[in-house]
């Protein structure tokens, strides 16, 4: 059962503000993680340590009263220490599946361009497909799978580049950033051994949270800007800057998070704003930049806002 526009935009607005009990001086990035959380998206969070990523990760888990699951990946990291093995019992001369800590709600997997390529392909499958295979064996993930996962950006000895396939495969890149000075000290004065996570309650269940992804297909994208966001995609595909544009899974992921964020502000119809306002983290991250182009210093950041400045906008 879908819900009115007003109870869906409620219930996310609830969650965003619970997340904001914790991470504090952070809502434009805290409606981006709700907008994926309801897009059904999976979020990558490019930042350096101790900036509150994990903090996120949990008390996300905690909003929609789901299960939470971190993994540190290292380069001793295999692919069956993320999705689970077949385990033989000899008493019953059969093998059983231990699941590995890929299957929760809410996954954290810290750190994730440190471990080989071969064990980062294993989330391939379980981001696209919302299952793992083991052995020729299917098994199925929770309903409301996400992962999040993060990679120091300034750190870069002893790890291995995500590859584009699997890049492609997050709706959406953010950073946290550090804290307002005025947070930072309220932080600083008020901050005791307990933690913040512990202090928030479920505010979203399982099911509303179904009910809000399946809400988002009803929203309407009207051919204008239908044709404005593809503008905005076939743009990357041929900027002269960039040897690698957005994908057609990127389109789609586009589509389905400005669709949330419409839902988000009261609205059963997406507007150009919505279009524009999600570019740069839903795209940017997409592109490659030529080899003259990463030598000369420019950002795919700056090239995305840039294409989005030179497409007229519909009215």
């Amino acid at each position: 059962m879908n819900l009115p526009v007003q109870e869906a935009s409620r219930l996310m607005k609830q969650a965003s503000d619970n997340l904001s009990l914790v991470i504090k001086g952070k809502s434009e990035k805290i409606e981006l993680v709700i907008l994926a959380l309801v897009a059904g998206g999976h979020i990558l969070i490019e930042d350096i340590p101790g900036v509150g990523k994990t903090t996120l990760a949990k008390a996300l888990a905690k909003t929609i009263d789901g299960t939470f699951s971190r993994i540190q990946f290292t380069p001793d990291l295999l692919p069956t220490d993320i999705t689970g093995i077949n385990i033989f019992k000899q008493t019953e001369s059969s093998f059983s599946f231990h699941p590995g800590p890929i299957f929760a709600h809410i996954v954290l997997a810290d750190e994730i361009n440190r471990a080989s390529p071969r064990t980062q392909s294993a989330l391939l499958e379980a981001m696209s497909e919302e299952h793992v295979t083991v052995d020729g064996t299917c098994h199925p993930l929770p309903s409301a799978f996400i992962v999040l996962a993060t990679q120091n950006p300034i750190e870069y000895h002893g790890t291995y580049p995500l590859p584009e396939a699997q890049l492609d495969r997050f709706m959406l890149q953010i950073d946290m950033g550090y804290l307002p000075q005025d947070e930072e000290q309220n932080l600083l004065i008020n901050r005791t051994r307990e933690e913040p996570v512990e202090k928030i309650s479920p505010v979203l269940s399982l099911p509303s949270l179904a009910q809000l992804k399946s809400s988002v297909d009803t929203i309407l994208i009207e051919k204008s800007i239908s044709q404005y966001m593809l503008e905005i995609v076939q743009a990357t595909r041929r900027h002269p800057q960039l040897r690698l544009g957005v994908s057609t899974r990127g389109t789609l992921l586009y589509g389905r998070i400005v669709r949330a964020r419409a839902m988000l502000h009261q609205r059963d119809y997406v507007l150009p704003e919505d279009v524009k306002s999600l570019a740069i983290p839903v795209l940017a991250h997409r592109v490659l930049l030529d080899t003259k182009s990463q030598y000369e210093g420019s950002s795919r950041l700056e090239i995305i806002s840039q294409i989005i400045s030179t497409i007229k906008t519909p009215k």
